[in-house]
């Protein structure tokens, strides 16, 4: 179990699911209403919006995301918790939930309420994400928005210019780098989602699958194997 959580700390699983969190965004945005469905924060504007003009049927639309986003981050740690000696590492448990929710949103008519509830599993499948996937190298980061990861990096870029310590330096070029897989998720998103449409989520459920399949590599087994080679070179 420990091998497998290391793997899910690893960079280039954090690259995979920082550009599917990009593509989501793309996808959300041209082929759903021109939304952005990963963060919460414009809903939480548009609520209180719509609540100061008394549109109450509008604050239901902009309420039901932000509370399907809750309960994405609930149930993410409540199977932390519950799946903690499960064959499968939880983390794996949680990239199947999104792989068949998003198999599911591709199955639903674009335009009407249809857009709400692809929107509203979206959200449910970016709570989900963000609160399962936290850190690279030991790194707080996000992989479904960018605010967090910019402030972060920015912070040790100051760090360094302090301390002159290399890693911080380091773990800006790192987080910022997942920013850059974060942009190129959205501009493989909107070339596919601009040809393909609704179609274009399974690039992100075969990205997930892949972040499925990569848990399964024990990271400190293939460590130790390179270590006696290490030593004998020396």
């Amino acid at each position: 179990m420990t091998a497998k959580r290391q793997m899910s700390e690893t960079y280039l699983v954090a690259a995979i699911l920082a550009s599917a969190g990009g593509f989501l965004d793309a996808y959300s945005y041209i082929v759903r209403g021109h939304v952005f469905a990963n963060a919460q924060t414009g809903n939480i504007v548009l609520l209180g919006m719509n609540f100061f003009e008394r549109e109450w049927l509008d604050c239901a639309k902009y309420l039901l995301p932000i509370f399907m986003f809750v309960v994405g981050v609930l149930l993410a740690d409540r199977m932390r918790i519950k799946l903690a000696d499960s064959t499968l590492h939880w983390r794996q448990h949680i990239i199947l939930i999104e792989a068949i929710v998003l198999a599911a949103v591709t199955y639903l008519p674009v335009g009407g309420g249809y857009d709400l509830v692809a929107n509203t599993l979206i959200s449910f499948v970016c709570s989900l994400q963000v609160e399962s996937f936290r850190k690279v190298h030991s790194i707080s980061f996000a992989t479904t928005m960018c605010t967090g990861n910019l402030r972060t990096a920015t912070e040790h870029i100051s760090l360094y210019m302090t301390e002159n310590d290399s890693e911080h330096l380091k773990a800006a070029f790192k987080l910022y780098g997942i920013i850059a897989f974060f942009i190129l998720g959205v501009i493989i998103g909107s070339l596919l989602c601009t040809v393909l449409e609704r179609a274009g989520l399974i690039f992100v459920i075969f990205q997930l699958i892949a972040v499925f399949v990569l848990m399964f590599i024990d990271v400190e087994k293939k460590e130790d194997k390179a270590q006696p080679q290490e030593d004998e070179t020396r």
